[in-house]
């Protein structure tokens, strides 16, 4: 079984079987107070599975207190439970929702960008065309920051569908992570994509005072 949890949007916890069987799915769409639910929906989601192998954790791209809450909450899991985690990009979750769900209805998928809200009047984009033999989402770019304003032109220049997203499903976080974990493969690396520097930096040392 894998625990799949993410906090790039809103909060999101879901469990798996390795086969990609649903065990649980619990979320919250507040964009905010991460701290405050996430314990609770983790409580939810492991009385359904509550001896998961594996811990996906989705990196982002997404706010830095967010994506900290989510990623620490999973390292701290996994380390209690023994288990490894499974970095997946938050994007490569919802690229694969989409090209599942257009799957089912016998639907071609275009070139897309998966897009967020990055604030700061900018958004973040991924670029996807089809899925592979593993059955992952295939990332034509990695996550980028683009000017609000601008985006539409830069997708329309990359020639890719726009695919806006206010949530991600941590059940498609934990379903990349079985997907790459059969396949041998790695989606992400350790660090959080945070995309840009935290609004909050440490305060400089204080000045010396002489007498």
């Amino acid at each position: 079984m894998i625990l799949g949890i993410d906090t790039s949007l809103g909060t999101a916890v879901a469990a798996i079987t390795r086969d990609g069987e649903v065990l649980a799915d619990e979320q919250s769409a507040n964009p905010l107070g991460h701290a405050e639910v996430i314990g609770d929906l983790l409580r939810r989601a492991t009385s359904a599975a509550p001896a998961p192998t594996h811990v996906a954790i989705g990196m982002g791209p997404g706010p830095f207190t967010g994506l900290r809450v989510g990623i620490a909450t999973a390292r701290v899991y996994a380390l209690g439970r023994g288990v490894p985690v499974v970095p997946v990009p938050s994007h490569d979750g919802i690229a694969l929702g989409i090209l599942l769900a257009d799957a089912l209805i016998d639907v071609e998928t275009p070139r897309f960008a998966v897009v967020t809200d990055a604030r700061r009047r900018e958004f973040a984009y991924s670029l996807y065309d089809g899925i592979d033999d593993d059955g992952l989402p295939v990332r034509v770019s990695d996550a980028a920051l683009s000017p609000r304003d601008d985006l539409d032109v830069r997708l329309a220049e990359l020639g890719a569908a726009r695919v806006d997203a206010t949530s991600v499903s941590a059940a498609m976080i934990a379903l990349a992570a079985a997907r790459a974990l059969d396949a041998g493969r790695t989606l992400a690396g350790p660090e959080p994509l945070y995309l840009r520097s935290p609004d909050v930096v440490a305060a400089h040392a204080p000045k010396r005072v002489s007498g």
